[in-house]
């Protein structure tokens, strides 16, 4: 499940442990009481893992990476139909007064988005994050009803833990280098 050069497993931490702090970040719209504290713990570790995943990769920056030409197109073409799909779908859920659902929208949209970055990158770990934070996307809005809860709390804190784990994994991979 290893990625392929140093480099990369590096930036994957960077880039999930910045994007579980903000999913950590995105929770704390209206949570329970108690859950504050928590939410700042898993946000401040995840940019911490993202800050020791950044150094890691300037110390390998040069040692190769599966992003060539080729890839670094197709990567692009990802993220812009990601980041398309996300905006079009927030704005119709804003438009049909559905504001609440967004945060399982965009979940749902970044979790299927990681499959394809995982064949890009030939990093069979990115898998992970791609299958739960489309779970999570997926159980959000039922059990924030069942459990009177805001959806924004219950998709926050399950994508900001799936991305926070596979983060931790791919900094571990990277600093455990052969």
């Amino acid at each position: 499940m290893s990625a392929e050069f140093v480099r990369d497993a590096a930036m994957t931490a960077v880039i999930l442990g910045f994007f579980a702090s903000s999913w950590f970040g995105w929770a704390q719209d209206k949570p329970p009481p108690r859950w504050p504290r928590w939410l700042g713990i898993g946000s401040g570790g995840s940019m911490l893992i993202a800050a020791a995943g950044g150094l890691l990769a300037w110390r390998h920056w040069t040692d190769g990476t599966a992003f060539d030409a080729d890839t670094s197109k197709a990567f692009g073409v990802v993220v812009g139909i990601e980041f398309g799909a996300a905006g079009l779908g927030a704005v119709a859920l804003a438009l049909v007064r559905h504001r609440e659902l967004i945060p399982a929208w965009v979940a749902l949209v970044v979790g299927l988005h990681l499959f394809p970055v995982a064949v890009l990158m030939n990093y069979p770990l990115v898998h992970l994050p791609a299958v739960l934070v489309t779970v999570v996307a997926l159980v959000a809005v039922p059990v924030a009803r069942a459990r009177s809860l805001p959806v924004s709390a219950v998709t926050g804190v399950g994508s900001g833990g799936a991305l926070l784990v596979t983060a931790l994994i791919s900094l571990a991979s990277a600093l455990l280098w052969p």
